[in-house]
């Protein structure tokens, strides 16, 4: 059984989703532990679950570095065989990224390698294009660029705001996202392989 630890800063719609997979006796995994970077709604949801949580509030640390040690420790506690993303509005620090990669990944609305960073919906009506996505990566040091695990493409429909769009990319990263996590815990995706592919 794949053991994952859930970071997040927000809502948690990707954690919701990952913890009624989960919920599944025949689903691989089994989320462990909820961390935030903050006082996030989301939260809620690992009570619902009956999941422990923690907080490490970014604002509490006078660097990233220090926010990330703390980070790390609490990681260490559950010593989980996977860490997930879900809209954790925080880059990493390199000592926790290079402590856990290849087994950390985000998911990011994008098609990447268009439109990363913080604002990839945006960027994609602001380009014009007919199309965006969304992608599951492994997280490396770079800004969503580390190796794809997972991505599919959502059409930009005439009239789109950033908010329609954005609502219809969401149920896609959860779908991806909950695939990804049951073929790393079914063994079918290898994250060591998939970070040394060219």
């Amino acid at each position: 059984m794949l053991t994952v630890a859930v970071l997040i800063s927000g809502t948690g719609s990707n954690l919701r989703a990952l913890l009624d997979a989960a919920a599944d006796p025949d689903f691989p995994a089994r989320v462990v532990v909820v961390g935030a970077d903050r006082e996030a709604d989301g939260l809620a949801h690992a009570e619902d679950f009956g999941i422990p949580s923690f907080t490490v509030p970014y604002a509490h640390y006078p660097t990233r570095e220090e926010w990330g040690e703390e980070l790390a420790a609490q990681l260490d506690v559950w010593r989980p065989d996977l860490v997930v993303l879900s809209g954790l509005m925080r880059l990493l620090p390199v000592d926790v990224v290079d402590a856990w990669t290849p087994r950390i990944v985000n998911t990011h609305p994008a098609y990447l390698p268009e439109f990363p960073g913080a604002h990839g919906v945006r960027d994609a009506l602001a380009a014009g294009v007919a199309q965006t996505g969304a992608s599951v990566i492994i997280v490396d040091n770079g800004v969503d660029t580390g190796p794809i695990l997972a991505q599919e493409r959502v059409p930009v429909l005439p009239g789109d705001d950033e908010h329609s769009l954005h609502e219809r990319i969401k149920p896609v990263e959860r779908r991806l996202l909950i695939d990804v996590v049951r073929r790393i815990a079914t063994g079918e995706l290898d994250l060591a392989a998939a970070s040394a592919a060219p």
